[in-house]
């Protein structure tokens, strides 16, 4: 798994040649009936047999390169460490453990070390993302009832 600050946002060429490959490979999925069709590599003249939600995934990959978006692939199942998790959710490590420590996000440890899974961190930043999103709708509320704000 690669490390948050080791993704970097494509150059103009690679982005370039993202969205000239995601429109053949995009054209292409159209057309396929086969669960897991055979790719020849150009150079070397190999077939391979690519699952074809890898080349779905493939896919997705290319149409947000193009757009100059940074990207990492994580499987969904994977444990990060308590950094990693941290990072994600934009807090110190520190503070992400007592959330681990309260039951706010469930973990596992392996020997000493915390390991926590991505969905459930995933979920977590969505969860407190929506409970902003309610504060600020309550905070312009009161501030239309005050009079404060003028839609």
């Amino acid at each position: 798994m690669n490390k948050l600050e080791d993704i970097k946002r494509p150059t103009k060429e690679e982005q370039e040649l993202a969205m000239a490959s995601y429109d053949a490979l995009a054209a292409t999925l159209k057309q396929l009936k086969d669960e897991n069709p055979e790719i020849e590599i150009e150079e070397t003249k190999e077939l391979i047999k690519v699952p074809l939600n890898a080349l779905k995934l493939l896919a997705q990959v290319l149409k947000a390169m193009s757009k100059g978006n940074p990207i990492s692939i994580v499987p969904v199942a994977a444990e990060m460490t308590t950094q990693a998790a941290a990072d994600i959710i934009g807090c110190s490590r520190p503070h992400l453990v007592k959330l681990l420590e309260e039951g706010v996000i469930p973990f596992s440890k392996v020997g000493r070390h915390r390991r926590v899974r991505i969905e459930d961190v995933v979920a977590y930043k969505k969860q407190m993302k929506e409970k902003q999103r309610q504060a600020l709708i309550e905070m312009m509320r009161t501030d239309e009832d005050y009079g404060l704000y003028d839609s």
